[in-house]
């Protein structure tokens, strides 16, 4: 077993955070975003959309999509749960997790991708669409912070995989000028004890 990705890149991160909360150690092997590594023909025959990461079974079975990694890992080893624990949890996580997805993750994403000089050349970039990004991205954690006021964490009062998506969207987003401001207290807060804790260094 072994995952393929990429240490600077998000969803890899993601999936990082959420094994070392498990305490679950997979060997990594790096793939270079960089120098486009992920788009020559040897790693496309790992996984046809160049994405990281990529986990591959023992049994050769290759799985991408960050979240699908870590759904699979919560089924091998379900303690801690991080993402619910019965049917009514589960469905609350995900929303969240989803949320936190579309919301702030790819609002992130979506500005680096379109302004950063890293895909200059490499992929078509609309700087006015970053911009949007970014500006939603704000927004968003403006009413993060809205949420945070009567709750420990983003799905309720545990840690679960929607704190981990949140908190790698929002770290992310720094190197865009997107960021938690000071009158954001809950949010704050909240970033602050994700960040503490052991895996949010993974």
């Amino acid at each position: 077993m072994k995952i393929y990705e990429f240490t600077m890149a998000p969803n890899p991160r993601r999936v990082r955070v959420f094994l070392a909360e498990k305490g679950i150690n997979v060997p990594y092997q790096q793939i270079d975003l960089a120098t486009a590594e992920n788009r020559k023909p040897e790693f496309l025959k790992i996984n046809p959309m160049g994405g990281v990461p990529v986990l591959e079974l023992d049994d050769g079975t290759r799985i991408a999509e960050s979240v699908a990694i870590c759904r699979y890992f919560e089924e091998t080893k379900p303690e801690p749960r991080l993402m619910g624990v019965d049917a009514k949890d589960k469905a609350v996580v995900e929303m969240w997790n989803r949320r936190m997805e579309f919301e702030i993750l790819m609002m992130t994403a979506g500005a680096f991708r379109n302004t950063s000089d890293f895909f200059k050349g490499r992929i078509p970039q609309v700087k006015e669409y970053g911009e949007i990004c970014r500006t939603a991205a704000l927004k968003r954690l403006e009413w993060l912070d809205t949420v945070l006021a009567d709750r420990e964490f983003i799905a309720g009062p545990r840690y679960t995989i929607a704190d981990i998506t949140a908190l790698i969207g929002i770290d992310f987003g720094r190197l865009t000028g997107i960021k938690v401001e000071d009158n954001q207290k809950n949010l704050a807060r909240w970033h602050q004890a994700v960040s503490s804790r052991p895996s949010a260094k993974a």
